[in-house]
């Protein structure tokens, strides 16, 4: 019977990579000539500090653009809390990975509402969904790129 799961997963070395970049690209910018600033990876978090708010959001905004240079789509990052430690604002970024147990939840009941020939069941951070045709399964990831889930989702271990 044929099956594929459903994951969300970035690869690290990639996430690693877009944050040397937007390092690289820190140093030559001009309008970040001497001001302290700096774009941190450690254990699934990304830290960026500045001494301006809106140094923050400039920050931020190079880095979600070395992220789509490097296809990681940006929603991959959640911001997990600001902080202020002496003249420097911070802003740690977590990186999702894996399917919670209520998005995995609401994947499953939408595929049930679309009435369609699978069934989608949680195995761990994954959903897998099975069927009796390859058809049904690529309707059913059909169905989950168009909806607006806040997570990126990739299809794998498809199989017949």
């Amino acid at each position: 019977m044929p099956s594929f799961d459903i994951v969300s997963e970035i690869d690290m070395h990639e996430v690693t990579n877009a944050v040397d970049q937007a390092k690289r690209e820190l140093g030559n910018r001009w309008d970040f000539k001497n001001v302290e600033a700096d774009i941190e990876l450690a254990d699934g978090t990304i830290t960026i500090s500045a001494e301006q708010e809106f140094q923050l959001e400039q920050l931020m905004d190079m880095l979600r653009m070395t992220f789509a240079k490097r296809n990681i789509d940006s929603r991959a990052l959640t911001e997990d809390g600001e902080s202020k430690s002496g003249k420097l604002v911070k802003q740690h970024l977590k990186l999702k990975q894996g399917i919670e147990t209520d998005m995995a939840k609401k994947i499953v009941k939408m595929i049930k509402d679309a009435k369609m020939k699978v069934q989608a069941a949680i195995q761990g951070d994954k959903v897998r969904v099975t069927g009796k045709k390859r058809d049904d399964l690529q309707e059913a990831i059909a169905l989950l790129r168009e909806a607006e889930l806040d997570l990126p989702l990739q299809f794998n271990n498809f199989r017949d």
